[in-house]
């Protein structure tokens, strides 16, 4: 029986969405060189940019807001976490690169032959993902901005869900960490550094095609403390300068002449 994906529905654009981000990205954000754009989200715990020279991202302490900032033009991923959830943008930094995606819908449709893709006010594409070819040739689609997530209805037969585990899980070992699906989720454990477990993050969203409801489970490690210092013993105490007396001679007489 094929396990069965769907992402569908209004999706709002500036909440972490609650299921974990893969190919699409959940949103395309422009920018502006030199300028700043303020986002208001429902939750927020930590950003990371891909590229930061292109744009950066912070988020301000006690307010889910986010404050974004164009650098130089061209388009990087932004990864956002809170509470367990992770979701990828892709922000656009001056005028968005051409992108013909003729030819790649071609490609896909021949090895997923169900697949519809429809544009417009309607945007909407779906296929079932019946084996690794077809896996691989959505994902060559889905990198586009063409569709973001929301607008996906993906159905998978097992042989492609296995394929993705084992990409996912060679990714995550040298990490540490391992990856199962339970139904249509997927379950990640493990223990691992904080920045690994960022690294892991975003192999899971470089390595899925569609969205993969997540249940994270890693346990990440406190970051070590610093080694200490060596005691050197108790500090020498400096002396007291030695008071030196200096006596001066009785100065003698002149002789007088005779």
């Amino acid at each position: 029986m094929p396990a069965r994906m769907y992402f569908l529905g209004a999706l709002l654009a500036f909440l972490v969405p609650a299921a974990a981000g893969a190919w699409p990205v959940d949103l395309v954000l422009p920018l502006e060189a030199g300028k700043d754009r303020f986002q208001k989200l429902a939750a927020l715990e930590w950003v990371e940019v891909e590229d930061a020279s292109v744009a950066s991202a912070e988020a301000l302490p006690g307010s889910n807001e986010l404050l974004l900032t164009g650098h130089k033009a061209g388009q990087t991923l932004l990864l956002l976490y809170a509470e367990g959830r992770f979701a990828v943008w892709r922000l656009v930094v001056g005028a968005p690169p051409s992108d013909d995606l003729a030819p790649r819908l071609a490609a896909a449709r021949k090895v997923c032959p169900d697949l519809k893709a429809t544009q417009g006010a309607e945007k909407l594409l779906s296929a079932t993902v019946k084996d690794p070819a077809c896996r691989a040739a959505l994902m060559e689609v889905l990198r586009s901005d063409a569709y973001v997530a929301r607008e996906l209805e993906l159905t998978f037969d097992v042989p492609a869900l296995q394929e993705q585990l084992a990409s996912m899980s060679e990714a995550l070992k040298p990490l540490g960490l391992e990856a199962r699906y339970s139904g249509a989720g997927l379950v990640m454990t493990g223990s691992a550094s904080r920045e690994d477990w960022k690294k892991a993050l975003w192999e899971l969203f470089r390595r899925s095609v569609g969205r993969v409801p997540l249940e994270d489970r890693v346990e990440v490690k406190a970051p070590e403390a610093p080694a200490a210092v060596p005691d050197a013993g108790p500090a020498l105490q400096a002396e007291p300068p030695v008071p030196v007396e200096i006596i001066r001679g009785t100065p003698k007489k002149p002789r007088k002449k005779g």
